[in-house]
């Protein structure tokens, strides 16, 4: 095969060993938050039955990306970014193990939910940044928008099978899906270390204020990154409804546990196909426009997610919310790493994960709030209608939005523009 064929297939990245073990790494660890979710928010609700609750899972596990900021970049830049993943995957397993000893023990202190969530969070805060920075190091550049949409398409696929398989392991065991995420991140911390690239920044710096906030102030010069994401903070900020699934679930749509795996399933379904046909057919010039109308259809479908009192009808809504999703995440994942050089990748990715957890995390609390005041639906309708000015607005107040390109010649502009070597015509 030829290297343009090769280039052209969206299988032949699979190819790289050491590609193929970060994917199967964030395919376990991703796998295994999915079902700790799934099982702390359905055991939490079923022990309070408060919406507040709800949104304190994600409180607590959204303080430690934003404290951490300047840490997590740092660290990604200074220190060999394999071993950052392998070790928090080893912290995860254990809070993994505490939640597992507590529940087979009978334990159901709210305090220990929490806490080991917190835990949780922490590592995959330094994780997620590494994970990020990581990826260019093992593929060309001009792989890496089928790298990063192939990231994309393993995380979804986690989220599609793992919050199905905590929902059917909590309908039999409380205590199972614990010990299957455990399982999961031991598997997570041996692909890690067995990755042979090197992955240790190759420049060292010297540690000062401005270079531990070099990437905040790298992504506020810049329009089109902050804009990007900003954008999709503020949509998915309003219009996140994974903190209402188990109210969903339980009272609206009478499903139960194995039925809350399937919501959360159901929008990485959606994901799963954008991010497959991205790989193949990446985005070109116009993919500012999609990236826009995508957030506006993804406001809409929350609307109409809120108003559904029928299962099936609920499920294909949230596919297609998935796929909105992903087409923004795809453009905005791709700006950031092609636009950033290599040796402050750590630092923004950092600050990308903020952006991330914020609009996740910070979301579940903003539903859980909303639903305790106004209940579930109309806190989920609330959310949409948000999501979609949030839309309409950032494309006024940011017009370069419109115009990002990621065709190849798009790419090399913006590889250039990051004094980065550009990707072959």
């Amino acid at each position: 095969m030829s290297d343009i064929a090769a280039r052209g297939s969206a299988w032949s990245l699979f190819a790289n060993r050491d590609f193929t073990l970060l994917l199967s790494a964030r395919f376990c660890s991703m796998s295994a938050q999915q079902i700790l979710s799934v099982a702390v928010s359905w055991q939490i609700y079923l022990l309070t039955g408060r919406a507040l609750d709800l949104g304190l899972i994600g409180l607590v596990q959204f303080v430690p990306a934003f404290l951490l900021l300047p840490l997590t970049g740092e660290v990604a830049d200074r220190v060999d970014r394999r071993r950052v993943i392998s070790i928090c995957s080893g912290i995860g397993a254990i809070a993994a193990a505490v939640l597992f000893t507590a529940v087979a023990t009978g334990g159901h202190a709210l305090w220990v939910f929490y806490a080991a969530m917190l835990v949780f969070a922490t590592a995959r805060s330094f994780a997620f940044t590494a994970q990020q920075a990581l990826t260019p190091m093992l593929v060309a550049r001009d792989d890496l928008c089928r790298a990063i949409a192939w990231g994309s398409s393993v995380n979804n696929i986690a989220m599609i099978g793992a919050p199905a398989l905590g929902g059917m392991l909590l309908s039999v065991n409380d205590s199972a899906g614990y010990l299957v995420a455990l399982v999961l991140l031991v598997l997570a911390t041996a692909a890690s270390l067995a990755i042979r690239t090197r992955t240790r920044p190759a420049q060292p710096r010297a540690v000062s204020f401005g270079e531990v906030f070099a990437g905040v102030r790298f992504v506020v010069e810049r329009p089109a990154i902050l804009g990007a994401i900003s954008i999709d903070l503020f949509a998915v900020l309003m219009g996140d409804v994974t903190a209402l699934l188990p109210i969903y679930a339980k009272d609206i749509l009478g499903v139960g546990a194995f039925g809350l795996g399937l919501l959360r399933s159901a929008p990485s379904i959606g994901a799963v196909l954008a991010a497959l046909a991205l790989a193949q057919w990446p985005l070109g010039r116009r993919s500012g426009r999609v990236m826009l109308g995508a957030l506006l259809g993804y406001g809409v479908l929350t609307v109409m997610f809120a108003l559904s009192h029928v299962f099936v009808v609920s499920m294909v809504v949230l596919v297609a919310l998935g796929t909105a999703d992903m087409l923004s995440v795809f453009v905005r994942t791709t700006l950031v790493q092609t636009a950033t050089p290599d040796r402050m990748r750590g630092r923004v990715s950092a600050v990308n994960a903020v952006f991330i957890n914020t609009s996740n995390q910070l979301g579940q609390l903003e539903s859980g709030l909303a639903a305790a005041c106004f209940g579930a639906i109309p806190a989920a309708v609330i959310g949409g209608v948000g999501a979609i000015l949030v839309a309409v607005i950032w494309r006024r107040l940011f017009p370069v939005l419109a115009e990002i390109d990621l065709s190849p010649a798009g790419l090399r502009q913006l590889a250039e523009a990051a004094d980065l070597p550009a990707p072959p015509p």
